[in-house]
């Protein structure tokens, strides 16, 4: 078994065919092809179904540990990299979506000053989306909602931040002219969190003592889409304190409510294996980036 041979089975896995697999390798298909080939004869199982290119259970197994393998090669040459004080390589970080919003121009020109030759591949997405993905070894962190479900991630804090009610400015919530409490949004329907997702969970164990229950105009899964439909004016939605952008302040308003958790979020990495120095070095630049003072959005709280 030879690694080019993982490689074209992992192509495939990523890129659909064949043929898209090989223009990702910069070869030929027919090359593509005898890799796979050697592949399913020397593990005496079919890893491609050839009637609809789809990858076969027994390849599904072989592309999980490939891409761990991959990963180690491409770490192993990064951190011999880093013996001569050069920190260079990729690093896949997937972060949520409004998180991204503010955290990833800071990230990028962090990098670009200190570890200039380090590359970033950046996927947004939501917490349910992301955690696969690292388990699976396709990102190397995730900057996620915690807590994390997954029983291979480790996680650590990065920061805390606070939940408003956003409602259009002039709403009838934003002028009551005392502090908004839990019991106000009892008969308020909301966008929310789609249930079983971290957010959800802290809300719904913030209202159910008191015997509320959150009224859903709709239930969604990324608070960044949230975010987006009340900004197009469907409906009033629980926010972190981010989620609003600055060309918006004036259109929109966040409003404290009383009792309302902070959300907690985190960078997560797989529990095994050695983490690769440019991986090691963006982890610590995550932190100190999201504790610099400059310009940190409203309502961050970041451990002492």
């Amino acid at each position: 078994m030879e690694l080019r041979h993982l490689q074209a089975l992992t192509a495939i896995s990523d890129h659909g065919t064949f043929s898209a697999a090989a223009d990702h390798l910069g070869t030929v298909q027919s090359n593509v092809s005898a890799h796979v080939a050697r592949l399913e004869r020397e593990l005496n199982a079919p890893m491609v179904d050839r009637s609809d290119g789809r990858l076969t259970e027994e390849g599904t197994v072989v592309v999980a540990r490939a891409r761990r393998i991959l990963a180690e090669l491409d770490a192993l040459r990064a951190d011999v990299a880093a013996c001569k004080d050069e920190v260079t390589g990729t690093v896949r970080v997937g972060i949520i979506g409004t998180t991204a919003r503010w955290l990833v121009p800071r990230l990028m020109d962090a990098v670009l000053q200190r570890h200039p030759k380090l590359r970033l591949v950046i996927v947004e997405g939501t917490t349910t989306g992301l955690e696969p993905q690292l388990a699976a070894g396709q990102l190397d962190l995730a900057v996620l909602n915690l807590p994390v479900s997954g029983r291979d991630l480790v996680t650590r804090a990065l920061f805390e931040e606070d939940l408003m009610l956003v409602v259009p400015e002039g709403h009838a919530m934003a002028t009551q002219g005392r502090p908004l409490v839990l019991e106000d949004l009892a008969d308020m329907e909301l966008l929310l969190p789609v249930p079983g997702t971290a957010f959800r969970d802290e809300l719904d164990a913030a209202t159910r003592p008191l015997g509320i229950t959150l009224l859903p105009a709709a239930e969604i899964d990324g608070l960044r889409l949230i975010a987006s439909l009340t900004f197009e004016g469907y409906g009033p939605a629980i926010l972190p304190a981010t989620a609003i952008p600055g060309f918006l302040r004036e259109q929109f308003q966040p409003v404290p409510v009383d009792g309302l958790p902070r959300r907690r979020v985190g960078v997560a990495q797989r529990s095994r294996g050695l983490p690769s120095a440019p991986t090691r070095a963006l982890l610590e630049l995550l932190q100190v980036v999201v504790a610099l003072p400059e310009g940190r959005p409203q309502g961050l709280h970041v451990p002492g």
